[in-house]
């Protein structure tokens, strides 16, 4: 049994709009306009907060442009893709474009911050699993083991624009694509002079300015095991996003949950007993990446790594909700998060410097 990574429905009523991971949490105003698009298995919508005389007419058109460019580019499945192409001409250098170049440039360094747990080349072990074909099945031992020999981002050589790989390796961007993506349409949003817009990609969520009230946005963040949500959390200009092991998974003959986060160390799902992984930081690129590896890593090796990278560029802060009822979170979201009254047998800890 599969379990879509997003439930795909968009409601508004009375006050608020319900985005899969999200419910977000709007005033009673004319939303000036609002599009939507599949893209990469997740319908990416977003909702702009403009003034009629002062909202470019053809800038619904300009988004779904990029969105399709960077698909064309970055879908690990997609056979006219640049990433299906360099997984499919092994032992050979590749010319790549400059949105590819970045985007593999991005991953490495964030594989080399996380000490792999982060890992982009993970692809030929996902596959085997079944999540990117819907053939979802247990590998043998044995069979993970002689996969996980194409597994070590170090192997990739990428200079200036031509990549490398070595024979059998494969790599796959979807743990930072749709955070790059969501950066661009900000991007898009800002020539364009808007400054108060919503942007939804499934787990992600990126907040252009405030309400258009000037309010923060509120920010419903799902339950691990149910469709409500757990929290709420006031934002502005930021992106959230979230991982968690309730997103994509099959049931095995065994009765067992299997999702599809990976560790790249044991080509096996990430079980370090955390349920969901919820960031909030300035790019959604960082968001994506950092959603997955600090799923990967477990809550110590998560809080020790938000320690060591609190005073830098990449910054950002972070909610842990593990398999024991309890949520961790670093200081500076304290006050900007609010547990449901139906939730308060979960235990707060609040992780400090």
């Amino acid at each position: 049994m599969m379990k879509k990574k997003l439930y795909i429905f968009i409601v508004i009523i009375l006050s608020f709009l319900i985005f899969g991971t999200y419910k977000i949490f709007i005033e009673n105003k004319t939303i000036v306009e609002k599009d939507t698009i599949l893209a990469m298995d997740t319908q990416i919508s977003w909702v702009i907060y403009e003034k009629p005389s002062l909202y470019p007419l053809d800038l619904n058109a300009k988004i779904k442009t990029r969105i399709n460019e960077l698909v064309k580019l970055l879908s690990v499945t997609d056979e006219n893709s640049e990433i299906y192409k360099v997984n499919h001409h092994q032992e050979r250098d590749i010319k790549l474009s400059e949105d590819t170049k970045n985007v593999v440039l991005f991953a490495l360094q964030m594989a080399e911050k996380t000490n792999g747990a982060l890992e982009p080349t993970i692809y030929p072990v996902l596959r085997e699993w079944g999540f990117t074909t819907g053939k979802y099945q247990i590998p043998d031992e044995t069979t993970i083991r002689d996969l996980l020999n194409y597994v070590d981002y170090r192997k990739v050589s990428l200079k200036e624009n031509q990549i490398y790989l070595p024979d059998g390796m494969q790599i796959d961007l979807g743990a930072v694509a749709k955070g790059y993506i969501g950066d661009e349409i900000i991007k898009i949003l800002k020539a364009n002079n808007i400054s108060s817009a919503l942007i939804n990609l499934g787990g992600n969520v990126q907040l252009l300015g405030t309400k258009p009230n000037g309010d923060l946005w509120n920010i419903g963040l799902k339950s691990p095991n149910s469709q409500d949500y757990i929290g709420i959390l006031r934002l502005a200009d930021c992106a959230i996003v979230t991982s968690g092991n309730y997103e994509r998974y099959f049931i095995g003959e065994d009765n067992k949950r299997y999702w599809h986060i990976l560790d790249g160390k044991t080509g096996k799902p990430a079980d370090k007993h955390i349920n969901s992984v919820t960031i909030v930081t300035k790019q959604g690129k960082l968001g994506d990446a950092l959603s997955t590896a600090l799923f990967v890593m477990g809550v110590d090796e998560a809080i020790n790594y938000w320690k060591q990278n609190k005073d830098e560029n990449d910054a950002f802060e972070m909610i842990l909700i593990t398999d024991d009822k309890k949520i961790y979170i670093t200081e500076n979201l304290v006050d900007s998060f609010t547990l449901q009254d139906k939730y308060k047998d979960y235990h707060m800890v609040v992780v400090t410097l």
